[in-house]
């Protein structure tokens, strides 16, 4: 008995014999299978690992209390949280003695006088004992200011002005927050 195919058949029957569905796709679920497995593992290996950290090294936090100290914009003087101890003290307009050693953040916004007709260039420093950590230079906008700095117990911290006539203090600002220094404890 032979059978004759129709040439459609024929075509249907070769392209069946090159490509067999069961091969391609037996590889391809082989291959995913594994992947949501092995995600799985490291969550889990993971939160494991984190809670063995957690529970044998307790966190130390050393400041109990926030501490900061905001001061402008004018008229108003000095705004400070007084912890104890005290983590600064006010020095002047502007300026800080830092008293506890820590990261302290800092911010502010510096605005400048449209109206000033002076010829000194626009200059505003915030410094560490006399010296600029941050200088603002662009006096076409309100410019903001900050950043984490590593502060000693004695430095003094102060935003400083080329030329005070340059700048609107009643909308000019800068603050300071000690950071809360949580570590772990070995």
């Amino acid at each position: 008995m032979s059978t004759t195919l129709t040439p459609s058949e024929k075509m249907s029957l070769s392209h069946m014999e090159t490509v067999s569905p069961h091969h391609s796709r037996s590889q391809d679920a082989q291959r995913s299978s594994w992947k949501p497995w092995l995600c799985s593992a490291i969550v889990l290996l993971f939160c494991f690992f984190s809670t063995l950290i957690l529970t044998f090294f307790p966190f130390k936090q050393t400041a109990k209390v926030s501490c900061m100290a905001k001061f402008g914009p004018l008229p108003s003087k000095w705004q400070m949280t007084s912890p104890q101890p005290p983590c600064m003290n006010k020095m002047s307009d502007w300026k800080l003695k830092i008293l506890q050693n820590g990261l302290y953040l800092t911010y502010g916004q510096v605005s400048f006088d449209s109206t000033y007709a002076g010829a000194a260039p626009f200059e505003v420093w915030l410094r560490k004992n006399k010296k600029p950590i941050q200088i603002l230079t662009n006096n076409s906008q309100i410019q903001t200011l900050g950043g984490i700095y590593d502060l000693h117990a004695g430095d003094a911290i102060d935003l400083a002005f080329n030329s005070e006539d340059q700048v609107l203090k009643n909308n000019t600002y800068w603050g300071i927050v000690l950071m809360p220094n949580v570590q772990f404890i070995f």
